[in-house]
């Protein structure tokens, strides 16, 4: 074939993506003096990432299939734009190969591998096939096209228990199972052909050993159309949960430098099995001595920021190089290893209700700047709405440091110094699990998170003395601000009395809890506040996101983000979030039950799994709804029995919808 037609130099770049990886690509893009096209949907139209390219365009409806996943609607995206390259970013269509070759018929550059090697590379059991021929080490498994349910239970016996049952095409843990036994084996597969059929459009399977305390190594390769293929380190993406990755970083801490350069030339032999061109990341499980590999990404990777941090190299503008034809401007023995990156994702999702996605707008969005070795990497900003139909990833924080210690300690401190409010993250969760010893010791496997849940998503702790304060004063010093805002009196102005004292009673409450509560004394002396029998004395020093409040001669600095009478406070104790009990405020609250089998989000229902009239145990699953692209089993919070199903397979129900009653037993 032409390389011509494949690479060559172009002006204008479509990314023919959304969300956090379509503003990092137009801003490299943007700095190398290309102009950039966005793409959305009608649930994106004010995204950050149309606002931040050169063009828009409009592709259709809300769902995926609709928008992002129609071929035909980017390519004439692309057309009206005079777009003359691709950048497909990653998910979506950055590894079908039929996307690829339809750029190239019209006449578009794309910005990653060729068709071909998708469709050699994309495969898992095609691709283990070809790397056993090219003598990388493989996991034993079965990678046959026979898919019939006998053959699969036949191969599964002979690898032996336990095995992983997963999807031959697409990644993400989507269309995959940890199977233990063989009686667990026929659901495991129908569960996993159904999500990798949803998600990839292919229910082919493959079963492998299972490993047993795995690590999950990664290493970034890229290669140019002039032959020449380059590893940049590996990355240890171990901690996951669900089979997805929570924490990145680079290099691994597990390897020593000989193990580190047999699997990145393990890495280079299986990308040049296909004589690659462009970036990609070929995997590998380790069970703390031998690598084997699983399977190859034929596209940038979410964590590739943490690979750009210790080496220097900004790896989508080499895509982009790449992409024009020239040859990659470093030699192998010219990347060098400086320090320790580590990068978390942080995603609008409640880690204390399952890790359920958490839709609506974002009403405040606070992250630190990006210095002292910090970088985000966002695709939303303070006013952005979180939709229910696309994955939930709100940004990454990457941190660097000459060790990892540091690093560590530079990602907590950026996660602590962050508020997120209007929709539920996962920043308290990330903390606690980057903080753990375990962790800091890197005593971990893929299994870890799951393991240590109830540890990494306990409540915080009760509020303090400090907390209780810090509350008032913030209550105080908005309103403060709100009456300076509309008329500078001195009447208005907190603690200013001409005579007299006054007495001002709060009441806060963490969740459903007790009330607690505390009596503001203001007037014409000192301010003091009285929790209980102890009165102290308080000053407010005002200041952005928040305030120094100096309680007992004691300064603390005080973060608030106030939210109706939600607040939310971060002091040197943690993160508090306080219900603000307001006797003149006309509250209305309506609990909602646990017991209430209701849509936690808009979805569509895949699977019934109880018959009406079934007695049911506590903890029995009932329904299957995909949420965000993962599927969520609904199940009887008591045992009892199932006295109606109120929807039916294919239903597409809306958030809080009733789907199942359960009459609880003995009623």
């Amino acid at each position: 074939m032409d390389r011509s037609k494949l690479y060559r130099r172009f002006r204008t770049l479509l990314i023919a993506n959304r969300g956090e990886i379509a503003c990092r690509v137009i801003r490299t893009a943007r700095a190398m003096g290309l102009r950039t096209v966005a793409v959305y949907s009608e649930a994106d139209r004010d995204a950050m990432h149309v606002a931040l390219a050169d063009e828009a365009v409009l592709l259709g409806p809300a769902r995926a299939r609709d928008s992002y996943l129609d071929v035909e609607r980017l390519i004439e995206a692309a057309r009206k734009t005079g777009a003359e390259a691709v950048h497909p970013g990653y998910g979506f269509l950055s590894e079908n190969a039929e996307f690829a070759q339809a750029c190239l018929d019209a006449g578009l550059v794309f910005v990653g591998p060729t068709a071909e090697m998708m469709t050699a590379m994309g495969s898992k059991s095609g691709s283990k096939a070809l790397m056993e021929k090219a003598g990388v080490p493989l996991v034993p498994g079965y990678h046959g096209e026979a898919q019939d349910d006998a053959t699969l239970a036949k191969a599964a016996d002979k690898i032996g228990f336990p095995i992983l049952v997963k999807a031959s095409a697409g990644g993400g843990g989507r269309g995959m199972r940890i199977v233990r036994s063989a009686a667990e084996l026929a659901p495991a597969i129908v569960s996993a052909k159904r999500e990798a059929k949803a998600a990839f459009g292919d229910d082919r399977m493959l079963i492998e050993k299972y490993v047993d305390n795995p690590r999950h190594i990664e290493v970034q390769i890229i290669g140019d159309s002039h032959g020449n293929l380059l590893s940049l380190f590996e990355r240890e993406c171990t901690l996951q949960r669900r089979h997805q990755k929570v924490i990145e970083e680079a290099p691994s801490p597990t390897l020593n430098a000989a193990q580190r350069e047999t699997v990145c030339a393990a890495a280079r032999k299986a990308a040049g099995a296909v004589s690659y061109v462009g970036a990609g990341t070929i995997e590998f499980v380790s069970d703390g001595k031998d690598v084997f590999f699983i399977e190859m990404n034929t596209r940038l990777q979410v964590e590739h920021p943490v690979t750009e941090l210790i080496t220097g190299i900004d790896l989508v503008e080499w895509q982009l190089r790449v992409a024009f034809g020239e040859a990659l401007p470093m030699r192998q023995d010219e990347i060098k290893l400086n320090g320790h990156a580590i990068e978390a994702r942080v995603y609008a999702e409640n880690p204390t209700k399952n890790f359920m996605p958490s839709v609506g707008r974002i009403s405040t969005w606070r992250l630190p700047a990006e210095t002292g070795g910090l970088r985000i990497d966002a695709g939303y900003r303070e006013g952005d709405s979180v939709s229910p139909y696309y994955d939930a990833m709100l940004a990454k924080m990457i941190a660097w440091a000459p060790t990892r210690d540091v690093a560590i300690d530079r990602l907590n401190r950026g996660l602590e110094d962050s508020d997120v409010r209007g929709i539920v993250t996962n920043i308290p969760f990330l903390s606690a699990l980057i903080t753990h010893p375990k962790v800091r010791a890197n005593a971990i496997d893929t299994g870890f998170i799951e393991r240590e849940l109830a540890v990494l998503t306990q409540a915080p702790s009760a509020p303090g003395e400090l907390e209780l304060c810090a509350a008032v004063a913030a209550i105080v010093n908005d309103e403060r601000q709100v009456a300076l805002g509309e008329a500078a009196s001195p009447w208005q102005t907190f603690g200013w009395q001409p005579v007299g004292r006054r007495q001002r009673n709060f009441a806060f409450r963490v969740g459903y809890g007790s009330e607690q509560k505390i009596t503001l004394n203001y007037g014409s002396g000192p301010s003091t506040l009285v929790i209980g029998e102890r009165e102290l004395a308080f000053t407010v020093a005002p200041k952005d996101g928040g305030f120094d409040l100096t309680l007992d001669s004691v300064k603390s600095s005080v973060a608030v983000v106030i939210d109706g009478h939600e607040l939310y406070l971060r002091t040197r104790n943690g993160r508090f979030d306080l219900h603000w009990v307001d006797p003149f405020g006309g509250e209305s609250e309506e609990h909602v039950g646990e017991d209430k089998i209701a849509a936690p989000l808009p979805g569509t229902v895949v699977a019934v799994l109880a018959e009406e009239g079934a007695e049911l145990e506590k903890g029995a699953p009932i329904l299957t709804l995909e949420v965000m692209k993962m599927e969520q089993t609904l199940r009887a919070p008591y045992a009892g029995v199932l006295k109606s199903i109120k929807c039916k397979v294919g239903d597409i129900v809306q958030e809080g919808i009733e789907l199942a009653v359960v009459e609880a037993s003995g009623e």
